[in-house]
């Protein structure tokens, strides 16, 4: 692997790394779909999660069919290779995601890429002893608000953002971040991204519509794509320009230390001696 860049690149996970949603896949595939558009108008998503996956179980769909379900799941074939590549070059990789831990892992794992990833940043799922699949908020917003209007109640993904920028500064480590998304979720923690930093939205959807609506309050730069292909394009020309730019960097800084000692050592080489004593002429010596 190359050294390790200052460069963090954050993924949504669904219609991101995967070309769908994991939530709705799994309701669709294992023929809850009716029911969860009928509970859709009546509860937070996150609940209505937690609740379909009571449906499924209280039907006899174990957990099992709920991973072979996920395991098929669909992928644009460049987005792998993408990850990989990044990874490669140097850079950590995060994933930010109003999914939930046991879709994602399940899916990363199945995919052979759990390996990349430094972080997941998801609503908890875990099994239960009944073995039903129990989805919990991220942000449990029956006991405060994470006070933010534009997010859905369980998960401000700019908070994350932050808590990632406050622990780079504390270690005093310089960071470009790299956000890739798709959804209305992935807007707020654009708003929080710094002009050195980059943010990639899926052209023609939710978050890419928002920032169309007016540009100028993204501070990054927006580079936006379309499919894995476009992902991959764009993302490590990225990474190549941030990593080609810092080696410029630290030319020109080696440049201007070189130049700095070389003036050090001509001043002293030059630099005019004071006489140590005056020389008596000779007729003043008695």
């Amino acid at each position: 692997m190359a050294n390790k860049n200052n460069i963090v690149i954050v993924f949504d996970f669904d219609k991101t790394i995967i070309d769908v949603d994991s939530d709705n896949w799994v309701v669709d595939e294992l023929g809850f779909t009716e029911l969860f558009e009928q509970l859709l108008p009546t509860m937070p998503w996150n609940s209505l999660m937690d609740r379909m996956m009571k449906e499924l179980h209280d039907h006899g769909k174990s957990i099992e069919e709920i991973k072979q379900v996920l395991r098929r799941i669909p992928i644009h074939p460049r987005v792998i290779p993408a990850i990989k590549s990044a990874h490669a070059l140097g850079c950590e990789l995060r994933i930010v995601s109003d999914a939930n831990t046991f879709f994602i892992e399940t899916i990363v794992e199945h995919l052979g890429i759990s390996e990349y990833f430094s972080e997941i940043n998801t609503n908890p799922g875990l099994v239960d002893e009944q073995g039903r699949l129990r989805i919990s908020p991220y942000h449990d917003f029956s006991k405060s608000s994470h006070g933010c209007s534009r997010c859905p109640p369980n998960m401000c993904k700019s908070l994350i953002i932050e808590r990632i920028q406050a622990s780079f500064a504390k270690e005093g480590n310089k960071m470009k971040m790299i956000y890739l998304g798709d959804g209305a979720g992935d807007y707020c923690p654009s708003l929080k991204l710094k002009g050195e930093d980059y943010m990639m939205p899926r052209k023609n959807f939710p978050v890419w519509d928002l920032i169309s609506q007016n540009p100028t309050l993204v501070k990054a730069s927006v580079r936006d794509w379309t499919d894995g292909e476009a992902m991959e394009r764009i993302l490590i020309g990225i990474i190549k320009e941030i990593i080609s730019s810092e080696e410029e960097e630290e030319k020109e800084k080696e440049k201007m230390l070189s130049s700095d000692r070389y003036k050090i050592s001509v001043g002293i080489v030059h630099e005019p001696l004071l006489p140590l004593s005056l020389p008596v002429p000779l007729h003043l010596v008695k």
